[in-house]
């Protein structure tokens, strides 16, 4: 059995962060494990406090992963704090995984910054270039690049720049946009989709990400896990669940429900 690790924040109610990790990878039939970054009191109505694990305590929890049950993939979501950033670099390039997604949780929906500019830059300059995929949304593409992001052309022009500057494979998600989701890896790669009218997608970037790190376990390539993990989140959308009062979770396993 494949197995997946994400190092990212912990959601109580399920939705985003390591449960959504896990639930992502489960449905894919890999093993999965988790590093918590940082501990969310949050539910469907939002984020009420953020608690940082610290970046020592980070380090040592995935340390004690890649030790015993080494993953075939790894997914790295929310990171906290500039310290965390460092931290996961240096553990990246001590024992080099495999398959590595980063999911640049930089703002939030609102646009509040998640991780200080400090982080931000730290993320660019050690992590980027030692993954295969990010996966920004159009905002936090916009806040990477220092550009604008009006249209399909734009997304394309910003996905083709950070490959060239930081060499890993780029998968924009235009839920903010446009029914499109673009990848660019050397080679131009999109996703079209209807865009759907459901107001619950809460931990969308977390599935997608997830996600596609477990296609790139499973062998499929860079462009194959980007677009198959898009096409799995639109299914999960699309499926319809609706809890909570708020922006509900996606449904991660109606593709087991549909095919079992």
């Amino acid at each position: 059995m494949k197995s997946f690790l994400s190092i990212a924040g912990s959601d109580p109610s399920g939705g985003a962060g390591v449960q959504a990790d896990i639930k992502t990878a489960s449905s894919f039939g890999l093993y999965a494990m988790g590093a918590i970054t940082a501990i969310t009191v949050q539910n469907t109505m939002g984020v009420k406090d953020m608690i940082p694990a610290g970046a020592d305590t980070v380090y040592r929890q995935a340390e004690a992963v890649f030790e015993d049950i080494f993953p075939d993939c790894v997914k790295i979501g929310m990171c906290a704090d500039a310290d965390t950033v460092s931290a996961i670099a240096d553990l990246l390039k001590r024992f080099r995984p495999r398959n590595v997604v980063l999911d640049t949780i930089l703002l939030s929906t609102s646009g509040h910054e998640l991780l200080s500019r400090e982080g931000a830059e730290i993320m660019k300059e050690r992590l980027f270039s030692i993954v295969d995929i990010i996966t920004p949304n159009v905002p936090e593409a916009e806040y990477i690049t220092g550009e604008a992001i009006e249209t399909r052309a734009d997304m394309e022009h910003a996905s083709a720049a950070l490959y060239e500057k930081y060499g890993c494979g780029v998968l924009i998600k235009g839920g903010h946009l446009s029914g499109c989701d673009v990848f660019y890896d050397g080679a131009l790669s999109v996703f079209e989709h209807k865009l759907i009218d459901n107001k619950n997608t809460h931990g969308t970037g977390c599935a997608l990400s997830s996600a596609a790190a477990c296609l790139l376990a499973l062998g499929q390539t860079k462009s194959a896990a980007a677009l198959g993990a898009a096409r799995y989140v639109v299914g999960a959308i699309e499926a319809g669940l609706d809890l909570g009062k708020g922006n509900g979770p996606l449904d991660l396993f109606y593709g087991r429900r549909r095919n079992g």
